[in-house]
């Protein structure tokens, strides 16, 4: 049965995931029971969370669409889609991280959904804390994995790979013998990859590296403005050398060897 009470003692996860965060947060629910859907609604906004819904794997699709939520609890047993191809469907696009949520207890079932690509695993009936301190627990590991990218300029004025240098005292960009003139976005775009040089970086962190949370969009505009940078400190954009796609997940600044 679900259980609201005992939140206190989720009070030490709180100092790593405060209300700030939260509120940036959208979490898809894809659940078919409404009574359910509706109770993980209202405990999940009386969090702080932004909630929005879906009663089958077809809507769930279309709202993750339009929403690019933070985090989706997801039903395995769904009707049209079931949960586990919405799973694969989502995790092939973008890395949102997935909790399944389902009354399927078999080791197999668990198996499958974790290989799917899901982060976790929540069996009916559950206590609503446990589900509370899970969605905490992911996002916070999520949070780490961001806060752990440099954005470039922390103790040094500048950044050099191959011909490319970033000048941060003069905010310029210098191809060769060249200046570049970039235009900010694309300046803090490139500073972030040439920071992390090596590191391949989803769409889905450079938007929140480089736009940041409240960006209203979708991972496409990280797809343009690649585009454009490469215009500019590629020697051929068309076969790059620094800044290199990595099929289905992002992109990565590599050191072209001499």
């Amino acid at each position: 049965m679900l259980m609201n009470g005992g939140l206190r003692k989720l009070e030490p996860l709180r100092a790593f995931v405060d209300r700030g965060y939260l509120a940036e947060i959208t979490i898809l629910i894809v659940e078919d029971d409404r009574t359910l859907r509706e109770t993980l609604q209202f405990n999940l906004e009386k969090e702080g969370y932004k909630v929005v819904v879906a009663a089958d794997g077809a809507e769930a699709l279309e709202v993750f669409h339009t929403t690019a939520p933070g985090l989706i609890i997801l039903d395995i047993m769904l009707p049209v889609i079931s949960g586990l191809e919405v799973c694969r469907i989502v995790r092939a696009e973008k890395p949102v991280p997935v909790i399944i949520l389902t009354a399927k207890t078999a080791e197999v079932d668990r198996v499958v959904g974790l290989e799917m690509g899901a982060d976790d695993y929540v069996t009916k009936p559950f206590a609503m804390r446990e589900l509370l301190a899970r969605i905490k627990a992911v996002l916070r590991r999520v949070k780490t994995e961001d806060e752990s990218i440099t954005r470039g300029g922390k103790g040094t004025n500048h950044l050099e790979a191959g011909n490319i240098k970033v000048d941060f005292s003069s905010h310029s960009v210098i191809r060769g013998d060249k200046q570049i003139e970039l235009n900010p976005k694309e300046f803090e775009l490139l500073t972030l990859l040439m920071s992390n040089i090596g590191r391949v970086l989803s769409r889905e962190q450079i938007l929140r590296k480089v736009w940041g949370y409240e960006y209203i969009g979708n991972d496409r505009t990280v797809d343009v403005h690649i585009r454009w940078l490469r215009s500019k400190v590629e020697n051929d954009p068309d076969n790059p050398q620094y800044i290199i796609t990595v099929r289905g997940y992002g992109y990565k600044f590599v050191k072209p060897p001499i």
